[in-house]
This record gives C-alpha cells, sequence and structure tokens, in this order.
C-alpha cells in the first residue's frame, strides 16, 4: 500500500459522511479551466462524476475565486492588492483591460468571458510578487513591473526578479537554507532512529515559538492539545494571503525541504503518521517545487513505512488551494481540504480535538514549521534567547515595491521598526516619501511615517492599534489620497469575507457602501452613527479574526492619517 492508498484509506469515513476532499476541488477546478461558463453550467456534473449531489460542487464552486472566475483559453489574473495598489495606484488594472481588450471579473465572484479561445482577465489578491508590484500571472507566467500591460500585450518581455532575501541576524533561523548556513534533512534522520516526540515537544515547549501565522499562538501547547493520538493530522498552512507577505512562498519555492523537514517534525512530535501541505494556488512555482521535494524525500527514505528504522510512519501530501484569503484561518482552511466552502467554522470544538475528517488536527504555518530543525538541532533555550524575553525568535520581514530596497529579511523580535523601514528597506524609493505604513496585512493596522518608533512584537504594535500578522510592511507614498487607502481597505474586507457570519458578510460589504457614498469628509447624521454602530458590530460579534480585525484597521488607518481622515473617526 502506497502513500496515495494510506490516505485514501484514512478519508475513507469523510467520503461516507459526504466530505469528499481535495478530489472534488480538483476536479472543479479542471472544468473551470475549460469551460468559459458560470460554475451552474459545470459545477453539478462535475460533482456527480464522484457520487456526489449537485449542491457539493456549487457550494465551493461558487465560493473559491479560482473556480467562480470565467476562464478563457488565455487567463490573466492581476494583483490588486494593497503593495500592486501602492505602486500604482490602481491604475495597472485598467491598463491591463485596455491591452487584452477584456473587462476583468470582481475579485471572488468570477466574471464573464466569450467563447473558448478567447482571453479572461480576473482581479485577485494576492500573488506573492509585493517587492516587485504590480504583478499578473498570465496563466501561471508571472509579469511584474510598471509596464505589466505592455508585457501582457507583447512589447515588453516579461519581467520576473526573484525574492531579494537577507538575514540582519548574524544567525538565521528559518532562512538557514537558503543563505547557506544549514542544509536540509540534517535533523529529521537523527530524531526519527533515536528520539522520542516528549523530546521534540520540550524543545519547542523551551524555544517559546509561537505561531508565524498571525495567531501567535505558542506552538508546544497546541501540539499537544492534539493528544497524541496516531490518528492526528498536521497541517503545514501555505495558504499565505495577507498582502504585502511574501515569506512562506519565499521558503516553498527557495527551501522545499526545510518545511517537510519542520513538518516531519512536528507530525513526530504529535505522533501524526499523516501530514498535509495546502499551497495556495497563486503560487504555482511554489507548488511544483514542493511536490518535487516531497518526491525527494520519499526517494531519499525520510517519509514512508518505519522512517529511519525508528519505527514511525509518516506520509505526506501536497494539496493545492482555489483562491480565497479567508480560507487562510485555521477552520476554514480544514472545510476547504474536505471539499467544502472555505468558510470559518465556530468553536469549540477546537480543531486539535475535531479537525480534518473529524480527526485531531494540528495547523501551522510554513514559517513556524521552518524554524522546528533550527530548535530542534541546536536547542530550546538557544532559540529563546533571540527575540526580547516576552517574544523569543526571529521574524522574517516583507518589504514592499515602495521601499528603496524591497525584498524578505529576516530579523530578531523586537527589532525596531523605524531601523527596519530605514536601514534595511533603504526608507523610500527616490523621488518618494511615506505617509503610512501598513504592518502585518490588510488586518495588521496602520503607522504613520513619523511613529514608526515601535519594536516588532505583537504587544508593542498592540499598542499602537496595529498587529503582527505576517510582518509584511507595506508603504503608501505622499501620491496616495487617505480616501482612496481607505476605500481600497473596506473593498478587501467586502471582496474576502467568507459570509458565514453577517456581522461581516453585510458589515463588510456596507461599509464599503458607506465610504463609497460619504467621500473624504466622512459621514455625517444618521450615516456617522451607522459606521460607529457598524464597526462596534463588527469588532464584537463577527465568529472570527478577520471581521473583528476589520474595525481596528480601519481605525489605524484613521489615526496614521490624522486629520485628512478626520472625519472617518469613529
Amino acid at each position: 500500500m502506497d502513500a496515495t492508498d494510506r490516505f485514501d484509506a484514512f478519508r475513507a469515513l469523510a467520503d461516507r459522511r459526504g466530505r469528499p476532499g481535495v478530489r472534488l476541488i480538483a476536479s472543479l477546478a479542471d472544468a473551470a479551466a475549460t469551460v468559459p461558463e458560470g460554475p451552474r453550467e459545470w459545477a453539478p456534473a462535475a460533482a456527480e462524476r464522484l457520487g456526489l449531489p449537485a449542491a457539493a460542487g456549487l457550494g465551493p464552486a461558487t465560493f473559491y475565486a479560482d473556480l467562480a472566475a470565467g476562464h478563457g483559453r488565455r487567463h490573466v489574473r492581476v494583483c490588486t492588492a494593497a503593495a500592486c495598489f501602492a505602486a500604482r495606484l490602481g491604475e495597472h488594472l485598467p491598463e491591463v483591460e485596455q491591452a487584452l481588450g477584456v473587462t476583468a471579473g470582481p475579485t471572488g465572484a468570477g466574471g464573464e468571458v466569450g467563447e473558448v479561445g478567447e482571453v479572461s482577465v480576473q482581479a485577485v489578491r494576492c500573488l506573492g510578487y509585493c517587492y516587485a508590484g504590480p504583478a499578473c500571472l498570465d496563466g501561471d507566467a508571472p509579469c511584474t513591473g510598471p509596464d505589466v500591460a505592455d508585457q501582457l500585450a507583447g512589447r515588453a518581455r516579461p519581467h520576473d526578479p526573484p525574492i531579494p532575501v537577507a538575514d540582519a541576524t548574524g544567525d538565521p533561523v528559518v532562512l538557514a537554507g537558503i543563505t547557506g548556513a544549514c542544509g536540509p534533512w540534517q535533523v529529521w534522520p537523527e530524531t526519527a532512529a533515536a528520539r522520542t516526540p516528549e523530546r521534540v515537544r520540550a524543545e519547542v515547549a523551551a524555544s517559546g515559538l509561537r505561531g508565524r501565522g498571525g495567531a501567535g499562538f505558542p506552538v508546544a501547547a497546541k501540539w499537544a492539545a492534539a493528544g497524541g493520538s496516531p490518528d492526528t493530522v498536521v497541517i503545514a498552512n501555505g495558504d499565505e494571503g495577507d498582502p504585502g507577505s511574501y515569506a512562506d512562498r519565499l521558503l516553498m519555492e527557495a527551501d522545499p525541504a526545510r518545511v517537510l523537514e519542520g513538518l516531519a517534525l512536528a507530525c513526530f512530535a504529535c505522533r501524526s503518521r499523516r501530514g498535509v501541505v495546502l499551497v495556495r494556488s497563486e503560487y504555482p512555482r511554489a507548488l511544483e517545487r514542493m511536490r518535487a521535494a516531497l518526491r525527494d524525500a520519499y526517494a531519499d527514505g525520510h517519509l514512508g513505512r518505519d522512517v529511519h528504522g525508528g519505527g514511525a510512519d509518516l506520509d505526506i501530501r501536497i494539496a493545492e488551494g482555489a483562491g480565497s484569503y479567508v480560507a487562510g484561518e485555521e477552520t476554514a482552511l480544514i472545510a476547504g481540504l474536505e471539499g467544502g466552502r472555505g468558510c470559518a467554522r465556530p468553536r469549540p470544538p477546537y480543531p486539535a480535538r475535531e479537525g480534518l475528517w473529524g480527526a485531531p488536527t494540528v495547523v501551522n504555518n510554513v514559517e513556524t514549521l521552518a524554524a522546528v530543525p533550527w530548535i530542534v538541532r541546536r536547542g530550546g533555550p538557544a532559540y529563546a534567547r533571540r527575540g526580547t524575553p516576552a517574544e523569543a525568535g526571529t521574524k522574517l520581514v516583507c518589504l514592499s515595491e515602495r521601499f528603496a530596497r524591497p525584498g524578505c529579511y529576516e530579523v530578531e523580535l523586537g527589532t525596531p521598526v523605524l531601523r527596519i523601514v530605514t536601514e534595511l528597506g533603504g526608507g523610500p524609493k527616490e523621488g518618494t516619501e511615506f505617509d503610512v505604513v501598513q504592518v502585518g496585512g490588510p488586518l495588521g493596522g496602520f503607522l504613520a511615517a513619523d511613529r514608526l518608533d515601535v519594536p516588532l512584537t505583537e504587544a508593542a504594535l498592540a499598542s499602537r492599534g496595529a498587529a503582527l500578522g505576517h510582518a509584511g510592511l507595506v508603504a503608501f507614498d505622499r501620491r496616495a489620497r487617505p480616501e482612496d487607502v481607505l476605500r481600497h481597505v473596506w473593498e478587501f474586507a467586502a471582496a474576502e469575507s467568507c459570509g458565514a457570519c453577517s456581522p461581516c458578510r453585510v458589515g463588510s460589504r456596507r461599509g464599503l457602501e458607506i465610504v463609497r457614498e460619504a467621500g473624504p469628509g466622512g459621514p455625517d447624521g444618521d450615516g456617522a452613527a451607522e459606521y460607529a454602530r457598524l464597526l462596534r458590530v463588527m469588532g464584537a460579534a463577527s465568529l472570527c479574526a478577520f471581521g473583528r480585525r476589520v474595525p481596528a484597521a480601519v481605525r489605524s488607518l484613521v489615526r496614521a492619517y490624522g486629520d485628512r481622515l478626520a472625519g472617518w473617526d469613529r
């Protein structure tokens, strides 16, 4: 029985419960890529081929952006997220539309295209080229830079620059393989052969490592919560959707074996026999390289039966996302892997007790897992000495295209944001001047350019109304009008809300309507009261962190711009 057979046997019960998993999503994706009409024309048949009712296909097909969008023979995805918006103030999208003679479909809702053979254009968020935006994917081929429209039209050569990378710590942790400090698979063989799960958990607990995907939950505590059942599934979350962050893309493309080794160690610590790596569809190169690294891992004996003679069995699968920001939230991610809509679920039960296919499930993001080999090799106390006493370790920080030196930097937690911006990033590009800097993605927050004297820690950023998140920094210079940036934040919220709860589903759309109706001076009278009430309800009653964080992000933007958005101070 090979790895695929063992996974299929494991999820047989899930199939009987009507949760077909990634087979359904893959079947829908194949259909969407070849039929220009909307999902109602092809999703029912795709579901029926798997013995499922039509609704099982229509649900995810109308939810995920990749599936809902109409596809011509040539399908172009245009990034409209924060970094690409800041680069050209959104002008690149109409330029692409004009160059190709096609109007883009709205993000997350598809769009009408002509007959098969024609070009289709889809607005998406985000493609992970925040350091070189604006960006497009022509099929799976990237085009980046201010002349993306010319590149797509054949008037200029496609530009696909590598991610600039630098270590600012002197002893890299997650960049160890990329900088040449330490190769992959140096820890796993000895661990699988001679160590115990308890020892690995103890080292990670001593390290103080917290999740790097935004929530910041203690990693060892999450592992322990799964209870040590061999049915536990450990998921490497590579669905990095925060506009401004491309750290996980870097790791999956440049050092995929380290990601797999970190996942293997996490599975071992949890006594799990099964791991899954979810790679977002907007990262086709990362998907290709993760799959190649997985084949090599099996060929080299790192995975399979009785790994390295230690008695442990471990199988890992690679799954592809289908285009959704909220599906990076762990319960929504699990729903998507089960073949459903990527909507957040109420907790409890928590995934560590009842997650993927009803099994105990641990979800760690890619950057988190990439730190585990260093910790196991060097010891938890060595990692705990990095960063600050309250928040240990290092963090990958991504700087957007508006910086003089954009790229991905590994820094110690506690490094002043001002130093990251001015010394590492080189400040603003020549001829520009920063107004505000977005920290930690669309749900993080904004800091005024003259208020960057804050340590890069969750606690310090929270005291300024921001959040660490993935630690992507997107700069907005003086060309961007404050009211346009505010509208952009609400557009993202309205487009990416999963719709599982009314406060977020209705609130995000109504918030966008109010911003569009009121103009730069802000709402007054009943409109002002409604807007203030909307922010309170979203922040208090939304099901997951997405809806709860939107009001905080909006308020931080208003504070950062000061008098220029005074009418929006609610």
